[in-house]
């Protein structure tokens, strides 16, 4: 156990890297994941993305406590708030950068839909990284996956419809109840097992507690190869115009959360919080989304897996950027 939890840690601090390296190879060398991803069995059915989410969902659940929530009751207006930036800006930037770069429908959608996912597993370490309100983050991750299989599904239809009235090609069927019950079924359902057996099996959970990051980063890892090595010819032709759309997405999303928290005059550490927690979106939830719900566009599952790999990045950088300003401004005072 104890090699495990070294492990673990260095997965944790690297996991950036492990990502990048997993998506290079997954690109360059064909039939890496695809040969044996979804085709592995476990209890006589096949292991596809779909369990592979669920796996770190119900991780996630195994951090959390019912606790965790008493902060909606305790300060209700930051978390409205944190929820109407995250809810509002993503899905917005999202349809609005995917209609200025003028992207085939296929590929908006996947923008589309990463925008319209609830914060990402990794934000709440990336806010402690930067100083910010942690209990906040935590808070909005919690609320932001609850209310995810409504506005998620709603969201995506709305801003898919309106993609294609621009005449950016053929209407898009949404299936809103399709996503309502596939997120109620690897999101919301592995997170609340993850809280029963904490509550119930707590030193249990306490003792993996450790080892989550690696069992996390395993299932990441599998699911950003797979759909990379799937798609990979297509990648070929728009590679490029897919990590800058990323990139943008996510770094707009930082800068955006950031102002709003500024504009209400939130203090620094809530307005590191929420500029993370806009920023970073579950992109696992949204490549496996696109796969369950858009399975006849193959490129709706590459912005989620590129984002999986890129946010990482740009959120520990965010992250030691936002720390300094907090201690430059310790300093002055």
């Amino acid at each position: 156990m104890n090699a495990l939890r070294k492990i673990a840690q260095f997965v944790n601090k690297y996991m950036a890297a492990i990502v990048i390296v997993v998506t290079v190879f997954a690109y360059l060398v064909d039939n890496s994941f695809t040969s044996w991803v979804g085709n592995a069995e476990f209890l006589g059915g096949n292991i596809n993305v779909n369990h592979l989410l669920m796996i770190v969902m119900c991780g996630m659940g195994m951090t959390m406590k019912l606790e965790d929530f008493k902060i909606v009751l305790s300060q209700p207006k930051d978390i409205i708030f944190g929820e109407l930036a995250q809810f509002v800006i993503m899905p917005l930037l999202g349809f609005g950068i995917s209609w200025i770069f003028k992207l085939p429908p296929e590929l908006a959608v996947g923008v589309i839909l990463v925008g319209c996912c609830p914060g990402g597993t990794s934000s709440n370490v990336m806010t402690f990284m930067a100083k910010g309100d942690v209990a906040l983050s935590i808070g909005m991750t919690s609320v932001s996956t609850i209310l995810a299989p409504i506005l998620t599904p709603l969201l995506c239809s709305f801003y898919v419809g309106l993609y294609t009235k621009t005449g950016a090609g053929a209407p898009i069927e949404v299936n809103a109840l399709g996503m309502f019950l596939d997120i109620i079924k690897i999101v919301i359902i592995p997170i609340a097992v993850g809280l029963v057996v904490n509550k119930f099996w707590e030193k249990f959970a306490q003792s993996i507690k450790d080892i989550l990051p690696l069992i996390s980063c395993t299932a990441i890892c599998l699911i950003v190869g797979f759909v990379i090595d799937a798609n990979s010819a297509k990648l070929f032709a728009n590679g490029a115009l897919i990590v800058v759309v990323v990139m943008l997405h996510n770094c707009c999303g930082y800068l955006m959360g950031f102002l709003v928290g500024k504009i209400v005059k939130m203090p620094m550490a809530k307005r590191n919080a929420i500029a993370i927690e806009v920023g970073m979106q579950n992109s696992g939830m949204a490549t496996t989304l696109a796969a369950s719900c858009f399975p006849t566009l193959a490129l709706a599952t590459v912005p989620g897996a590129v984002f999986s790999a890129w946010h990482n990045i740009s959120g520990a950088i965010a992250a030691n950027l936002m720390a300094r300003a907090v201690d430059k401004e310790a300093e002055k005072k």
